[in-house]
């Protein structure tokens, strides 16, 4: 077998002594085969360490097996943590993934990218792009296959799943305050990301509600060197006790 390719489906038949769709019965696991015929080939599937063609199998059955997912900002550790979870989901499913990255947020860019996935034959997609002008954009193309929406606008909310935003906000606002804390700054996200604005609407109105005077939340872009510059500028006036980012790498810096 010293071949200089990868074994074939056929090798394994040829080698276990059965017809090639005997092989493809067994690595369907279909009833029909005997234990004996059935072990004979997972031996050989073993000794020549085959590896099915997962893209030939899906194209003979008329389906790609794919899953586009379309992110604005996969380099963020949230949507890269999305990203990995997806991956792990679809192969655990026998699935593929496909990612198109939106370098831009331009309508074009978008219609760009929703169109490279289409044209890999995706089952579905999965947006994360948690922009405001992404979703608005979206919302004017025809996809014409099943998507989900993460950290959603409420635009499309049946195609939508997304976490309150809003309310952790208030819930880390109110901790801040339980342990007695009046002077809290907000350090706030971009505000052309969804979860930013929600977050700072979600301090706001903790503090609000707890009648607690606010000031102006500082206008931040996720990177650990704004955190780290702001907090340099914060040492200067040192009028807070306490601050509330919205994002991890901010508050590392």
């Amino acid at each position: 077998m010293s071949t200089g390719r990868a074994p074939s489906i056929r090798d394994v038949a040829r080698l276990a002594g059965v017809s090639h769709q005997t092989v493809s019965r067994v690595l369907n696991d279909h009833p029909s085969i005997r234990d004996s015929t059935k072990a004979r080939v997972l031996e050989v599937i073993e000794e020549l360490q085959y590896r099915p063609n997962r893209a030939a199998r899906a194209l003979s059955r008329g389906r790609s097996r794919t899953i586009g997912v379309l992110s604005a900002s996969s380099a963020e550790y949230g949507p890269a943590s999305s990203i990995a979870a997806i991956q792990d989901a679809a192969r655990d499913a026998g699935y593929f993934v496909n990612t198109a990255n939106l370098n831009r947020g331009d309508p074009g860019s978008i219609t760009a990218a929703v169109d490279h996935l289409m044209s890999q034959s995706v089952e579905g997609i999965v947006v994360i792009a948690p922009q405001v002008r992404v979703f608005n954009a979206l919302k004017l193309l025809s996809i014409d296959v099943p998507f989900v929406t993460l950290q959603s606008t409420g635009i499309m909310t049946p195609n939508a799943l997304s976490v309150d935003q809003i309310a952790g906000a208030r819930l880390a606002t109110r901790h801040l305050i339980d342990l007695g804390h009046r002077d809290i700054y907000h350090l706030a996200g971009p505000q052309d990301w969804i979860e930013a604005e929600a977050r700072m609407l979600g301090f706001l109105e903790e503090m609000g509600a707890r009648d607690v005077p606010t000031t102006a939340p500082i206008l931040g872009d996720w990177t650990a060197e704004f955190g780290y510059h702001a907090g340099r500028e914060l040492l200067q006036v040192r009028d807070f006790t306490a601050i509330f980012s919205s994002n991890d790498q901010m508050a590392l810096g």
